[in-house]
């Protein structure tokens, strides 16, 4: 069973291996970056290093977040560093049984499907597993 740390983005519950994940930290002031990708929010300082900020609605053409709303960081490691995961809520820390493993259907969007390895069937929801290095590579096809 892998452990997934669980958070929400546009009323979805999404989860990465809690390896991956760092920290969750507050809302953080974030510098803008001119002409970046529509899905980097922009840098901000963590303790005296500067992490990319990715808006993940953004990133998964996810309805905006209301501009009154403040995002959560859940900030992970990756080969090439830090980077800090924007979020609405964040949740537990699951193990969903193997059992509970689907692949991911079709009829889910193209670029939700490009970085979601598997969905899992909870009681109440279904847990869309994210494949960290593709939810941070933000090539063409982002």
């Amino acid at each position: 069973m892998t452990q997934l740390c669980t958070f929400e983005a546009g009323g979805m519950l999404f989860g990465l291996a809690a390896t991956d994940v760092q920290e969750i930290a507050r809302p953080q002031p974030i510098t803008r970056v001119p002409l970046a990708h529509r899905a980097i929010a922009g840098l901000l300082n963590l303790r005296g290093q500067i992490v990319t900020a990715i808006d993940l609605r953004a990133r998964l053409q996810l309805s905006p977040r209301d501009t009154s709303a403040r995002p959560l960081n859940v900030v992970v490691r990756t080969p090439d560093g830090l980077f800090s995961l924007l979020v609405d809520a964040i949740g537990d820390v699951l193990a969903p049984s193997d059992a509970s493993r689907e692949a991911v259907p079709t009829t889910v969007p193209a670029a939700l499907r490009g970085v979601v390895d598997g969905i899992y069937k909870l009681p109440d929801r279904l847990l869309f597993a994210l494949v960290l290095d593709r939810v941070v590579s933000l090539g063409e096809s982002a």
